[in-house]
């Protein structure tokens, strides 16, 4: 027989915390509960801050559309012009439409409401999401390497001043995508995938366009495509470590930048606090970060203010999205005991 009593209370910058007390016949201790995630309370009931998201979407609708005109006008140009460099370009272009409309589609089930059955929403999608575009970049730059040393095998004559003027064009469109996502890929992992997509790119485009220069005044037509694999290499190098990085949230390792012996140390200093067990930390989504951790506390629950405050800082300063606190009345923690064994 096992009695439970359970409390709500809501603070008001958006944090609330909880608490049960369990009296188990046979066992010697009881458990509290804290947690706390960023919800804001309001006359419309539960309202996640997804500010941001409503304006990567703006981002994500201006730069496929800018990129799909860049497509067509590529790939036109490439045959008018007979150049395999805009072909592959175009090519590549399309790939990044493809991942950028990947990188949209997860931002916006990022924003739908949690369910019965995923509780934590579908943020963790933009996660599948940077992985896939991960692949997909490299898939891309597996086809430009063939393709370029197809071109060092057989060149062929090129009309290198229309493809300095298409391949400028697109640098410029490029450039322009990859500023729209610079300041969101600080933040999120999601976008960073985008911006290295859309800087990959202006990156092709300004080689493509450099070639078509020379070209046109040395008519050395093999340094397109060493300069293609140039790049190539250039983007595999950022491509690595975002692919590294999804891998790992995916496998729910904690979230790059995150220090839990730092967060170890503040839970273990605060005050009534005997022992920290069973922490667990791990990425929601590119941008949300989830807690868990069972606070030994012998002199009993340490009230609703305490809990609270504690979330709070976990929010602010260890970037803790969503923290649940279990508190422990006993020496020891009998759960930590079954997990370790």
């Amino acid at each position: 027989m096992s009695t439970h009593s359970h409390h709500e209370h809501h603070s008001h910058d958006g944090h609330h915390a909880h608490h049960g007390d369990d009296d188990h016949a046979g066992h010697a201790h009881g458990h509290g509960h804290g947690h706390g995630h960023g919800h804001a309370h309001g006359p419309g009931g539960h309202h996640h801050h997804h500010a941001p998201q409503a304006g990567q979407g703006r981002t994500f609708a201006l730069a496929v559309g800018l990129n799909v005109v860049i497509v067509v006008v590529q790939g036109v140009y490439g045959l008018l012009a007979h150049s395999t460099a805009l072909l592959a370009d175009a090519g590549h272009n399309l790939s990044d439409v493809l991942g950028l409309l990947l990188a949209w589609c997860a931002v916006w089930l990022g924003t739908r409401r949690p369910s019965a059955r995923y509780t934590f929403g579908l943020g963790s999608s933009s996660i599948l999401a940077s992985l896939a575009n991960a692949a997909l970049l490299l898939f891309a730059c597996g086809a430009i390497v063939l393709e370029a040393l197809q071109r060092l095998l057989n060149p062929a004559p090129v009309a290198g001043f229309d493809v300095f003027i298409v391949a400028t064009l697109g640098l410029v469109v490029n450039g322009f995508s990859a500023w729209l996502f610079m300041r969101g890929g600080k933040e999120d992992l999601n976008v960073r995938g985008a911006f290295l997509h859309m800087a990959g790119d202006a990156a092709i485009s300004a080689a493509v366009a450099v070639s078509g220069l020379v070209i046109l005044y040395t008519g050395w037509n093999w340094i397109d495509p060493v300069m293609s694999i140039v790049v190539v290499a250039v983007i595999l190098y950022g491509t690595w470590g975002l692919g590294r990085d999804a891998m790992r949230l995916a496998l729910a390792a904690v979230p790059p930048g995150i220090d839990t012996g730092r967060i170890q140390g503040y839970l273990s200093a605060l005050p009534g606090v005997r022992g920290v067990h069973d922490l667990h930390v791990w990425a929601l989504s590119t941008t949300e970060n989830a807690l868990t951790v069972h606070l030994v506390m012998p002199k009993g629950h340490p009230g609703d203010a305490f809990l609270q405050g504690v979330v709070a800082t976990l929010r602010q300063d260890y970037a803790m999205h969503h923290a649940t606190l279990q508190v422990d009345f006993g020496d020891v923690c009998g759960q930590c005991v079954l997990n370790e064994r």
